[in-house]
């Protein structure tokens, strides 16, 4: 039996082995697909990118050989990668080549909210400072000077892209969408969740799962659970429904 593709998106800085690692708490059946965006890890002589829509038309060639063979797709994105998971669930509701069953963005407001509070071209101390008040989290790379040096111009592409970005097409999808947050997220709050409603003409719920608005990195397997009960229309196992 094919397995369900469940194409990960990364947040701003990350790189594909977040998500990657994920895959040994996955439910039977789903296969985690971690997209790789240029300028990190294995592709970091690559040059970071700053549009959203060349990132995700990227992304999409390269996960084209893994949606060929899975019965169906499931697109999932946190804060940046909720606007990319976005944009790409368009193309592989446009293009196939497997159904879209789908949608699940966390810790963003909706696509076409555009970000009030920006770090592009602040000085580096400021920027960090101000992507930390962000995040509310700063990942232990950002305390050793020469990882820093290399993930600082991923991370400043990376909040470039997300602040400038705007949707490329205002139709909604015809799939399901959920949408999740941190209970205690500080950057976005439960009616900023719910703008996404707006993005579906099909289902639309929310959930919360304990922590910030980085939530996620402690807490992948009940993410997972979460998705897998979506899929089954079973109960959820590890969130707050609202």
């Amino acid at each position: 039996m094919q397995p369900t593709a469940l194409i990960c998106l990364p947040f701003a800085g990350a790189g594909a082995s977040f998500f990657k690692k994920w895959q040994k708490d996955a439910p039977e059946g789903i296969r985690i697909t971690a997209v790789q965006l240029p300028g990190r890890e294995e592709r970091f002589l690559d040059d970071p990118i700053t549009d959203a829509s060349a990132a995700v038309e990227e992304a999409w060639d390269r996960i084209t050989a893994e949606l060929e063979t899975a019965a169906r797709a499931v697109v999932f994105g946190h804060s940046l990668g909720a606007v990319l998971a976005y944009e790409l669930a368009h193309l592989i509701a446009d293009r196939g080549p497997v159904p879209l069953e789908r949608l699940v963005v966390s810790g963003s407001a909706g696509p076409w909210k555009p970000r009030a509070n920006r770090a592009t071209g602040l000085s580096d101390e400021e920027f960090l400072t101000r992507v930390r008040g962000f995040a509310g989290y700063a990942h232990d790379a950002m305390q050793n000077p020469e990882m820093l040096e290399l993930l600082l111009p991923v991370l400043r592409a990376d909040v470039e892209m997300h602040e400038n970005y705007r949707p490329s097409t205002d139709t909604p999808l015809k799939t399901p969408i959920t949408a999740l947050r941190g209970t205690d997220d500080e950057l976005v709050d439960a009616a900023q969740t719910a703008q996404w409603a707006a993005v579906t003409t099909a289902a639309f719920t929310t959930a919360e799962l304990p922590g910030g608005h980085m939530y996620l990195t402690d807490h992948g397997p009940g993410v997972l659970r979460l998705i897998a009960a979506e899929l089954d229309d079973a109960p959820d196992l590890g969130a707050t429904p609202r």
